[in-house]
């Protein structure tokens, strides 16, 4: 783990500085890299996705306790510096890249270094990270309903992102994310962060948030890809009622012919606006509207 001095001379000798458009805050309280790494619990048969290592002071304390750590910089820069500095690391892969794909999907490259290492380690797949605000919301939706999904999460992000995931119906953080999150798997903010602890100290509070997947809940999602339409579809628009959600419904959804018995069926009043309807509802709704799309 590197302290904020060090970062900043590894950054020095390279002459650059911290990239704003790429949300780089580097996590300088040692004590608070400790409690990530604790709360998790790693074990070496665990396969640890970190995406934003910066300069790899993090990712050197997750490869001691890893079986396989697999680190994404986007940033040329940056990535030169934490790949000097890892490169005694055999336990650590590096990819220098753009954790999503066109934003809608995650980075082949990664899916096939996580495919591999998960095929000689059968412990957990993790999200560790001090994530990039840009990319935080997008990639943990798609790591947990794409193709790629983790078991659990132990990131450090905004707080707004934060109560977005934890938020319940009804209220103005509720959204895509906290229906998705809340709808597979059971959620947590762990602790605040004050903008001391990284460096440069961003505008706003942090906060350490857990995600752990819930295989009961994902056994009664009969498809995910419609589940995620649904929850596009309603959140798109949701000021509007329920019922009038239906008409801007496109693919596959667009075949449906009566939604009102749907809704009945789900015991979801039509004039409901979307950010009233709970996650366990959606699943219901998507469950329904799969049994129609067969």
């Amino acid at each position: 783990m590197q302290t904020k001095h060090q970062i900043q001379q590894l950054l020095a000798i390279e002459a650059i500085q911290p990239n704003k458009r790429f949300g780089q805050n580097f996590l300088i309280d040692l004590n608070i890299m400790r409690f990530i790494i604790d709360s998790a619990a790693i074990t070496k048969d665990d396969v640890i996705l970190e995406v934003g290592p910066g300069t790899g002071s993090l990712t050197q304390a997750l490869a001691e306790h890893a079986g396989k750590v697999i680190t994404v910089e986007i940033d040329k820069k940056i990535a030169k510096i934490a790949q000097k500095q890892l490169a005694d690391l055999e336990n650590v892969e590096f990819i220098n890249a753009d954790i999503l794909d066109k934003k809608s999907s995650i980075n082949p490259d990664v899916i096939e270094a996580v495919k591999i290492a998960r095929s000689i380690n059968k412990g957990r797949f993790m999200l560790v990270a001090n994530l990039p605000y840009a990319v935080a919301s997008p990639l943990m939706i798609n790591l947990v309903t794409g193709k790629l999904f983790v078991e659990s999460m132990y990131v450090t992000i905004q707080k707004e992102v934060a109560e977005r995931m934890i938020a319940e119906p009804d209220s103005n953080n509720y959204g895509t994310l906290s229906i998705i999150l809340n709808a597979t798997g059971d959620i947590e903010i762990i602790k605040t962060l004050k903008p001391a602890v990284f460096w440069p100290s961003p505008q706003v509070d942090s906060a350490i948030v857990t995600y752990h997947r819930n295989s009961e809940k994902i056994n009664l999602i009969k498809d995910m890809s419609v589940l995620s339409e649904i929850i596009n579809l309603f959140m798109q628009h949701r000021r509007k009622m329920a019922k009038a959600c239906t008409k801007f419904a496109t693919g596959k959804l667009k075949n449906i012919a009566d939604w009102s018995i749907i809704f009945s069926d789900c015991q979801i009043e039509p004039t409901k606006r979307p950010g009233e309807i709970t996650p366990s509802q959606y699943v219901n709704l998507a469950n329904l509207c799969s049994n129609y799309l067969v």
